[in-house]
């Protein structure tokens, strides 16, 4: 494993901008409430994957000797329709609990791991359950937030739950193929980006009647290419989207990924920040802020367990 001492002054840069631009993912599509959230969320696949288009092609001619197999191509399916889930869970979850609450329960997917782990023949450690104990136990004193002036509510931080459980399939699925099929990034990310942005435009089109032929942007699949809307796809496409998530990937090549993932997971307080600076209308109660910490140790506890026991596994 590389160590951060030989991580370049670079990567740190590149890691601290893309930490920045996913944190910022959460306020800008909460300003964005005018439209559907399903829409809003189809919105930003769509807008990604027109980012991605080029490296995609780029790397797709470079790697003309790729060995891609049909089950490849099923997984990059159920890849596609994880995403799709994620970010519409987490969206609707945007408009119906506080953007502190939505941040804090979408990045539980570490503990959503531990609960499927004997599922996947591995091992839980005591680390794993303690960090699970503590990141719930956060939750629940988070929770007694709900009804406190009306912004936290359970339906809204379920919503980012589901939102933190279906983004593990994508995690899980991306891990095979990026690393035990060497899919590079662009060919991987393409058209799962793409997948998720085609099945949340049959989720609008279904639950909250947008069409491609609607005059109102608001109502319309293509809406995001109005020039009251293309700023912020825009935005949400080369920073969260590019900057943010690709960023990344980029970095693992020089910052173990025991260090990316414990900085990603400063997303819920990075989130808050922006959004005081922005909109000035976070709210975080005391219940939120102890209950938060709590879920943020506890993630990072089973994120250090889970890279401490595949290290000794690698060692033997």
């Amino acid at each position: 494993m590389v160590g951060t001492r030989s991580a370049p002054t670079s990567a740190w840069i590149i890691l601290s901008i893309a930490v920045l631009a996913v944190s910022s993912a959460g306020v800008v599509l909460q300003e964005m409430s005018d439209v559907p959230p399903i829409l809003r969320a189809a919105w930003r696949m769509q807008g990604t994957a027109l980012v991605l288009l080029p490296g995609f092609l780029f790397q797709a001619y470079r790697s003309s000797d790729l060995d891609i197999t049909r089950n490849d191509l099923l997984l990059v399916i159920a890849s596609s329709a994880f995403l799709a889930a994620h970010f519409g869970s987490w969206v609707w979850s945007l408009d119906n609990t506080s953007l502190v609450h939505s941040l804090l329960f979408v990045n539980t997917h570490p503990l959503v791991v531990v609960a499927i782990m004997p599922l996947m023949g591995e091992a839980v450690r005591r680390g794993h359950l303690v960090g699970v104990a503590l990141g719930f136990a956060g939750a629940t004193i988070a929770l007694m937030d709900v009804g406190d002036g009306g912004q936290v509510t359970i339906a809204g931080d379920f919503s980012a739950f589901i939102g933190a459980v279906t983004v593990v399939g994508y995690i899980l699925i991306g891990r095979h193929l990026r690393s035990d099929r060497r899919m590079p990034i662009f060919v991987y990310a393409f058209p799962v980006t793409l997948g998720a942005g085609v099945w949340l435009s049959v989720g609008t089109f279904l639950f909250e009647s947008s069409s491609i032929s609607s005059i109102n942007p608001t109502e319309s699949l293509l809406g995001w290419a109005d020039p009251e809307w293309l700023a912020w796809v825009a935005y949400l496409a080369l920073g969260p989207g590019l900057c943010g998530h690709t960023g990344v990937n980029t970095v693992l090549r020089w910052i173990p990924p025991i260090v990316v993932s414990i900085v990603l997971l400063m997303e819920p307080v990075l989130g808050a920040i922006i959004g005081l600076l922005l909109t000035d209308d976070v709210l975080i109660g005391a219940s939120t802020a102890a209950g938060g910490l709590m879920m943020m140790a506890g993630a990072v506890m089973v994120t250090m367990q889970e890279t401490g026991q595949n290290s000794s596994e690698s060692d033997s």
